[in-house]
């Protein structure tokens, strides 16, 4: 009897031990579900918002390209009162949920690598870039050097054997520059001193000066003779010009290095949706005579960073219920 019993009380025993395994199984079961599920709904919100962002994305980036268009237009008009100028000002409006701001200017704003005296290179490496005398002249023969056409070198320069002999891939291109990027290409270049002059450069101008009307502060600094506080309140008295529709008042230290205005365009336009998605486009373009060209892109880029100072401060533009400022 006894022995009945304690084989009755081991079975038992044995049933509550499966049942409290079968449970902790189910339980075990259950929390694994239960992740795979929530990292399923996860993967697929990430991928729903990794979509939307895409959209978000294209039309922004649609809505820009349209801008520069839009721009493009605007600048070809007959110049009647309400048509834009290449001068730096601010045009802003709405296209659906996409905020719209542009900004032109004539590309002589900037210091034409190619085609600017050595004065202005060499004041420009020196202003900007921060370089000595000495180091600037060497550079601007070694960037002369790199864009005549021939393989004489200058007494400060460097020409093909000079880049063999520093162990360099390539060697100069005996043409002129076509990107400003390949300026940092130049033998001696220091690429420090190449990122502080990059943004006031161009291959684009064609111009032997710049034009104080839509330069910007670095490149107004970079005209010899120019003394900062010159060049600001320049700049102040410039903008209220702009601001009253009125000419742009003369710069004395641009004598003799002075452009007037290019017909080449750096157009940048920034489209940004309210959830903070933003797309920025830079185009540098030239109107043709060719009807069946009129308008040729020298560069279509995407921008980055924060945006530049305007060339030329003036109001921004308020658009009317058309999208016409």
């Amino acid at each position: 009897m006894a022995a009945r019993s304690r084989t009755t009380l081991q079975r038992g025993s044995s049933r509550e031990c499966q049942r409290g395994i079968a449970l902790i199984l189910v339980l075990w079961i259950t929390v694994l579900l239960t992740a795979i599920g929530a990292s399923f709904a996860f993967g697929m919100r990430h991928e729903a918002l990794s979509a939307r962002n895409a959209v978000d994305v294209a039309m922004a980036r649609a809505a820009a390209d349209g801008a520069v268009e839009r721009t493009v237009y605007e600048l070809s008009r007959p110049r009647v009162a309400d048509a834009w100028i290449a001068d730096g000002s601010t045009h802003t409006w709405t296209d659906g949920a996409v905020a719209l701001s542009v900004t032109a200017v004539d590309e002589a704003s900037r210091i034409d690598v190619n085609t600017a005296p050595d004065a202005l290179l060499t004041s420009a490496l020196i202003q900007l870039g921060g370089t000595d005398a000495t180091t600037a002249a060497r550079l601007v023969d070694a960037i002369d050097d790199w864009k005549d056409a021939d393989d004489l070198k200058r007494p400060n320069g460097a020409e093909a054997p000079d880049y063999q002999a520093a162990g360099l891939k390539y060697t100069p291109s005996n043409a002129p520059f076509e990107t400003v990027g390949e300026v940092s290409r130049v033998l001696g270049m220091p690429q420090a001193l190449f990122a502080r002059i990059a943004p006031t450069l161009t291959v684009y101008s064609r111009a032997r000066g710049v034009n104080p009307a839509t330069a910007a502060r670095d490149v107004l600094l970079a005209l010899p003779n120019a003394a900062p506080d010159a060049v600001d309140a320049f700049i102040a008295a410039r903008a209220d010009a702009l601001a009253q529709k009125l000419p742009v008042p003369p710069f004395p230290p641009a004598a003799g290095m002075s452009s007037g205005a290019v017909s080449t365009w750096r157009i940048r336009a920034t489209a940004s949706i309210a959830n903070g998605v933003t797309f920025v486009r830079e185009a540098v373009v030239r109107p043709s005579a060719d009807m069946r060209r009129p308008l040729i892109v020298l560069a279509w880029l995407q921008g980055t960073g924060a945006l530049p100072a305007p060339a030329a401060s003036a109001a921004a533009s308020t658009p009317d219920s058309n999208g016409r400022s």
